[in-house]
């Protein structure tokens, strides 16, 4: 039988009153309880009280720790239950980080190649432009690509092209979004170089294969194997000490040139801005009067000023003592020459030499 269809079932509980009442039983209880706690110091009853609390205390903590154990427990079941779909989400937030952690690498393989690139610095210094290799032209005949950067930015035909390693090439064609490089294995291409340990000029000449070859090489000891080979400037085309490779052997027994742009894919370079030397100094240097730089000197300080003045009074009096020598010199001859000279004393007159005498025959 319900609780309803007894003799109760007419009976209602107001359940505000109800409610106000338990919450007032309570709240006299807590107020006891404090009551009870602030006088326990005191209460004849402590020592019980604290052997009671003292036995309760490891009893309680056995009692708990099957309850403990059961929390533990229905965690392990729990996690085990759940590793399914925690696995699954896992794999899910895996696979959509996996992209990102691609473009990472990918920036910071680019970045690293940018540092390298902006840390070449030829001599004299060379404005540069970045461009990406978007194509290659290759062929039997030609070795060239062509570069996502054209005369909108500045680039004109001529400028090296150089990527993190050494030189690449050289521009050959423009438009105003695009431009034509052509790299140094081609047949076409000729660059004056130098090798740095000795300072030797040759011509490095492209033939289509991957080591071009170093022609009008003067001396036999002005080149060795491993020495490095640099742009010579040599003609106005090139800048001076642009890394391009090493001095090699070939099998045919003359001088080739491993690049260093090898290294490493050509797919991002640097356009050097670069025409002639001219550019590389300012026009109004050029044209510059030749004493221009006179009016440029800074004020005299008051201890140089005053010693400027007294070198110039010794000078000045130096002079007047010298010319007033020269007039004393001068006054001193003039004098001499207007004395007059006392007269010469007469001179004997010659003694004429006595006759001889006459021969005492007389004469015939």
């Amino acid at each position: 039988m319900a609780f309803r269809d007894g003799p109760f079932e007419n009976i209602k509980v107001p359940l505000v009153w109800t409610a106000a009442v338990t919450v007032a039983v309570a709240a006299i209880g807590c107020v006891l309880l404090l009551i009870s706690d602030a006088r326990a110091q005191t209460s004849p009853y402590q020592p019980v009280r604290a052997g009671v609390e003292a036995v309760a205390g490891p009893v309680g903590g056995i009692f708990a720790a099957p309850v403990r154990w059961f929390g533990h427990a229905s965690d392990y079941v729990g996690g085990y239950f759940f590793a399914v779909s925690e696995n699954r989400r896992l794999k899910r937030e895996l696979a959509e980080l996996q992209p990102w952690r691609d473009q990472a690498i990918a920036l910071k393989n680019v970045n690293a190649r940018y540092e390298t690139m902006l840390g070449i610095r030829p001599e004299p210094p060379v404005a540069m432009q970045t461009a990406r290799s978007i194509l290659d032209t290759r062929g039997p005949f030609s070795r060239a690509r062509l570069l996502d950067a054209g005369s909108a930015k500045g680039i004109k035909v001529g400028n090296p092209v150089i990527n993190e390693h050494g030189l690449v090439g050289r521009i050959v064609g423009v438009s105003p979004g695009v431009s034509r490089m052509l790299r140094v294995t081609d047949v076409a291409s000729q660059i004056p170089v130098l090798v740095d340990r000795t300072d030797a000029r040759a011509i490095l000449k492209g033939d289509g294969s991957a080591n071009p070859r170093l022609e009008f090489m003067r001396g036999t000891a002005s080149i060795q194997v491993g020495d490095r080979i640099l742009s010579s400037g040599d003609g106005g085309g090139f800048p001076r000490g642009v890394p391009i490779g090493v001095a090699a052997r070939g099998i045919d027994g003359s001088w080739r040139v491993k690049l260093f742009s090898d290294r490493g894919a050509i797919d991002y370079v640097r356009v050097m801005l670069f025409e002639d030397f001219g550019q590389l100094i300012a026009p109004e240097q050029l044209n510059a009067p030749p004493l221009a730089a006179l009016g440029t000197l800074p004020e005299a300080t008051p201890e140089q000023a005053s010693a400027i003045t007294d070198s110039a009074a010794r000078r000045d009096a130096a002079r007047v003592q010298a010319e007033q020598r020269r007039a004393d010199t001068a006054a001193a001859t003039a004098a001499e020459a207007a004395r007059p000279r006392p007269p010469a004393a007469a001179s004997p007159a010659p003694i004429s030499p006595a006759p001889a005498p006459a021969p005492a025959g007389g004469t015939e």
